[in-house]
């Protein structure tokens, strides 16, 4: 990529889009293309059509999506898996009729099978059944890096795709609702505080092991693929994550300590734990040449100013 390309960053306001956009532009990248969902909404085909015939982009970083934790996928498996589907077949067929020369799309390490063996590796995908609490999202995603092979091996494309581990930074989701473990942890122990709780109650069992990337060490991975690999060193799909795994539980005493918080942690065992591990195999990016950089401690500490500084944003 040149700096003076057209880079179109779908879902530039979200968790992972604004980390990409805030790469780039660290990079002296300047001519990035954004929408917002009020100026486009992916959903709708026409819309989609018009805007890439009238802005020609160079490059595009497919970031928007529909997303939640355990509770949304659960409660809204329509809307996780129609949502998504309309979102990736616009851009991505979009982007092929507007002759893009390359894009980038990013999934989620959900796409993996229930009880893939650990540490999951790229070719596990489809091995067995998924996880049934978002299985219409893994779906989703899974369509769409299917997509981008079919397009390559098709019409000689460059359509990239990438799964990451689960993500936590800056302009995070903190809602009740639909907000991933984290920051949803980050917003109890941080409310409880405030409150002069004496306990914070986390879904589950606080066994389930996660691994959990800093959305700028992410960042940094898209902008290095998509400056120096093509999608035949890649293959079907790529993962990225830090390889590194800790319990809910460990997790919700890291956070606690960074809050500090004073109270105890419960654990409401009525609760899904979903998948019990979920730990990537880094190794191809690892040897393409990049690996994390933020360890889980000091991320969370970089989050949680950020949701002090912006608390009447996120919240």
């Amino acid at each position: 990529m040149q700096k003076t390309d057209k880079i179109f960053v779908a879902g530039h306001r979200g968790l992972v889009g604004s980390a990409i956009k805030r790469e780039l532009e660290a990079r002296g990248y300047f001519n990035i293309l954004t929408r917002t969902h009020n100026e486009l909404d992916l959903t709708k085909s026409h819309a989609v059509k018009l805007f890439f015939e009238e802005e020609k982009p160079d490059y595009v970083i497919l970031s928007a999506a529909k997303v939640g934790g355990i509770h949304g996928n659960n409660t809204y498996p329509v809307e996780f898996f129609t949502e998504n589907m309309k979102i990736q077949l616009n851009v991505i067929e979009n982007s092929f009729k507007n002759n893009v020369k390359k894009l980038l799309f990013l999934g989620s390490s959900c796409i993996y099978p229930k009880n893939a063996p650990q540490p999951m590796k790229e070719e596990y995908l489809l091995s067995s059944e998924l996880e049934k609490t978002n299985e219409m999202y893994a779906l989703a995603k899974i369509s769409g890096l299917k997509l981008c092979d079919a397009y390559n091996r098709e019409y000689g494309t460059d359509y990239i795709s990438v799964m990451p581990c689960n993500l936590y930074g800056l302009n995070d989701n903190y809602d009740r609702e639909n907000a991933h473990v984290l920051p949803m942890l980050v917003r109890r122990f941080h409310e409880a505080k405030e409150a002069g709780l004496k306990e914070v109650t986390v879904w589950g069992t606080g066994t389930p092991l996660r691994e959990f990337m800093y959305a700028g060490d992410l960042a940094q991975a898209v902008v290095f693929l998509m400056e120096n690999k093509s999608a035949k060193e890649i293959g079907d799909f790529i993962n990225i994550g830090t390889g590194k795994e800790v319990t809910i539980l460990e997790l919700a005493n890291m956070i606690k300590e960074i809050v500090d918080f004073e109270g105890n942690i419960v654990f409401d065992k009525s609760k899904p734990d979903g998948t019990m591990r979920k730990l990537m195999d880094v190794s191809r990016i690892n040897n393409l040449g990049w690996q994390a950089k933020t360890s889980l401690k000091d991320g969370i500490k970089i989050v949680y100013n950020d949701f002090l500084e912006n608390k009447n944003i996120r919240l």
